[in-house]
């Protein structure tokens, strides 16, 4: 019998296309790993970036727990205490004895002027006053002796043993002794005069400060020519120093007129100075200055720090909230607009945005004002909360603020 050749070679197995088949197979489901990773990869990396990319929102500042402002007004810090110390004579400075800041107490001798004209003009009144007092010391002795020759005059006179005419002229150089030793006395009184005159004059060679305070300028060097008037063009100094008392210092405003009406004495402000716009500063009103300024139409307001403290200097600016006092006793508590608040069945909260993120917050609202909510528990004023805020935010997620 013989074999069908062709037949048996359709069932020949093909071995090389096989091993194609089989070698091709893996290579292409590994393409198809390698795309779906990197598919993967892209949707992992999208939807990080959507989760962690920064929403923009839209901000504001939750309105401070104080009592209402009336009026708000803008001024400078002032020292009601405040000197430019001179002399009180013309004289070359040969000694200054201080520095700009320095701390001075009342009576501390601040500089010295040249003393050697004044000095011996002091020295001549010493003189003049132990020159009279000599003078004075001889009449009285000579009005010694004359008392006695008058008593022993009139004995003799009246034992008849001399004539009264030696008496009469006893008499007479006694008086005319007793009228001298009055104008020795009165020349004494003159010469001490004189001395106490020099010594004030030497006295006021000292400058002095007025009063404890601060040295804020230092105006004048040794060699310089300083005098309590102005004098000699632009070469003659007319002060040494300005000292300020830093206890007197106080707060001035200008008040429109129009609204002058809603400041009285003793009403409660808060101040916040330029240099530290996060630091609230409590006072009271002194004074209304009782006159208005025709050209600004705005009256002057005298304001006390309830606290003095280091930080606040002299002509720094200042702005002024005058404060309505609370009628309940309770201070008012912040608020924050309708649309800041979320709410979720009987929850309520808000999103606090600080350092770049927000925080979800829950918080306690009371009634509804002028679309404004108070929140009684759960914020502090001066803090920033999300308006609208939009449904991507998340707890502790970045966001950018929007410009409106």
């Amino acid at each position: 019998m013989s074999l069908d050749k062709e037949a048996l070679a359709s069932l020949r197995l093909d071995h090389a296309t096989d091993a194609e088949r089989y070698r091709d197979a893996p290579a292409s489901r590994r393409r198809w790993w390698i795309l779906a990773a990197l598919v993967a990869a892209v949707l992992a990396a999208v939807a990080w970036r959507t989760v962690n990319s920064p929403v923009a929102v839209r901000t504001v500042l939750v309105e401070a727990a104080a009592d209402g402002a009336v009026l708000n007004a803008s001024g400078y810090v002032v020292a009601r205490r405040l000197a430019t110390v001179s002399s009180k004579v013309t004289g070359r400075i040969t000694a200054v004895l201080f520095e700009e800041g320095a701390a001075v107490q009342e009576g501390q001798v601040l500089a010295r002027l040249d003393p050697s004209t004044t000095q011996k003009e002091f020295d001549v009144a010493n003189r003049s006053l132990e020159a009279a007092r000599s003078n004075l010391g001889e009449i009285e002795v000579r009005l010694a002796d004359a008392a006695r020759t008058l008593e022993r005059n009139r004995s003799l006179v009246e034992r008849k043993l001399v004539a009264q005419s030696v008496l009469d002229t006893s008499a007479a150089e006694v008086e005319a002794l007793r009228a001298r030793l009055v104008a020795a006395r009165a020349e004494v009184g003159v010469a001490q005069s004189q001395v106490a005159l020099r010594q004030q004059g030497l006295d006021d060679l000292l400058i002095r400060a007025p009063f404890s305070g601060v040295v804020i300028s230092k105006d004048a060097q040794p060699g310089e020519t300083v005098s309590p008037i102005s004098a000699g063009g632009g070469f003659t100094r007319t002060g040494i120093a300005t000292i300020v008392d830093m206890d007197s210092r106080e707060i001035e405003v200008d008040v429109n007129e129009a609204y002058i009406n809603r400041v009285r004495d003793d009403q409660r402000v808060e101040a916040v100075l330029d240099a530290y716009p996060d630091w609230s500063i409590p006072g009271h009103v002194i004074s209304i200055v009782p006159t208005a300024d025709r050209q600004k139409a705005t009256v002057r307001v005298r304001i006390a720090f309830d606290e003095l403290d280091p930080r606040v200097l002299p002509d720094m600016g200042i702005k002024v909230r005058f404060l309505e006092e609370a009628t309940t006793g309770e201070r008012p508590a912040p608020s924050v607009p309708e649309t800041a608040v979320t709410t979720e069945g009987d929850a309520r909260s808000v999103w606090v945005v600080r350092d770049g993120r927000v925080e979800r917050r829950d918080v306690v609202i009371g009634e509804a004002a002028d679309g404004r909510l108070p929140v009684l528990e759960g914020l502090q004023g001066g803090e920033a909360v999300v308006v609208d805020p939009p449904r991507r935010l998340r707890d502790g997620g970045a966001v950018e603020l929007q410009a409106d």
